[in-house]
């Protein structure tokens, strides 16, 4: 059985992923944890294989015996498993989720998902959506923790997701005043309550905003760092249909995942919006700087610098797994294929073609 080192992701979407790969590949592994000088991004720019991006000493031993499998994300991380395999003489394949920044051919294999655009190669995974950790049993055991919490709110129960800022969009007080009088009308037509959850991107400001707009029954989550109150998977195993701002894909993958309806709220309007139909005023948008500046590296700048999220839209929209806020009629419950299978697959065929080789 392979030895599998988790070279820890910095991000917790990314840690998030890494760790749903581990578990689901059911191999004995070993989580490596790093701490990251402030200089790192040189090694990471020249593409380097050492570890003069990390301190030593106050991160996990990188020592023999060598692992069989790296598991990794993140550019921070990159120099480190190339480290790690030159020192086991290429014994270790490395598996990294997400965006490289190195060549894909660099690595033993890429899973990651269409708002990279990465290249088509034969060790290049494309899923639909990211890798997560919802199960059937991980929902039913929250839901039936948190069932209780909510019984004193009228059913259905439509969750509603908040992300935040994204790249090129911005969710700020006026997309929060736009995402309660959205979520507003859809339970007043579809009944019920609301399960809000806020996440570590969302900006008190805008927290504050959709709070005091909510005009239906409602449980409002603040979201808290190390929060082992935190009713999120609570509310993935108890919602009927879900609203997630779309700037976020692994709650998008998450809610998905449920099988039931997905709507997803536009952070943009007008010519800001991320559907390509554009709708709504431009004044209707908050602006933020680095927005502006990530839009214009989009279009002018090195593709690989940036990520396009509207291309993971598009795919769920034409697959039927979720449609826009407003076109409610369009979202059903759909349960596909489950790209954490796709992935364990790919892994275990990396390992098969080894064996072959060997």
């Amino acid at each position: 059985m392979p030895v599998v080192w988790l070279i820890d992701a910095y991000r917790a979407g990314e840690r998030a992923q890494i760790r749903a790969l581990a578990e689901a590949l059911d191999w004995p592994f070993e989580i490596k944890c790093l701490s990251y000088r402030k200089y790192e991004f040189l090694t990471n720019i020249f593409r380097g294989s050492d570890l003069r991006g990390i301190h030593i000493n106050q991160s996990s031993p990188l020592q023999a015996p060598w692992p069989d499998l790296l598991i990794s994300a993140g550019m921070r991380n990159e120099p480190v498993c190339r480290w790690i395999r030159d020192q086991a003489v290429g014994k270790p394949k490395i598996v990294h989720v997400g965006r490289p920044w190195a060549d894909p051919s660099c690595f033993g294999l890429v899973i990651t998902t269409p708002q990279y655009r990465l290249p088509r190669r034969d060790n290049v995974l494309q899923n639909s959506l990211t890798l997560h950790r919802v199960s059937e049993q991980r929902l039913q055991h929250a839901g039936g923790q948190w069932q209780q919490q909510f019984e004193h709110l009228p059913g259905p129960y439509t969750a509603l997701i908040v992300g935040g800022n994204s790249g090129p969009f911005t969710f700020g007080p006026k997309a929060a005043a736009r995402l309660a009088r959205q979520a507003n009308a859809l339970v007043q037509r579809a009944g019920g309550s609301l399960l809000v959850s806020t996440s570590s991107r969302t900006a008190m400001a805008a927290a504050q905003v959709l709070e005091r707009s909510l005009e239906v029954p409602h449980y409002f989550y603040h979201w808290r760092p190390a929060d082992d109150a935190n009713p999120y998977f609570g509310m993935l195993g108890l919602a009927d249909r879900f609203i997630v701002t779309a700037d976020s894909i692994s709650m998008l993958s998450e809610a998905c995942a449920t099988g039931r309806p997905v709507t997803m709220f536009d952070l943009g309007s007008g010519r800001y919006a991320m559907q390509a139909e554009c709708t709504g005023a431009d004044s209707d948008n908050d602006f933020r700087l680095g927005g502006l500046l990530y839009r214009g590296l989009m279009r002018w700048g090195w593709q690989r610098l940036s990520r396009d999220i509207s291309l993971v839209h598009e795919n769920l929209v034409q697959a039927g797994r979720a449609a826009w806020l407003g076109e409610m009629d369009t979202a059903t419950a759909t349960l596909c294929a489950s790209d954490l299978d796709a992935a364990v697959a790919a892994v275990h065929c990396l390992f098969q073609q080894q064996a072959v080789g060997s």
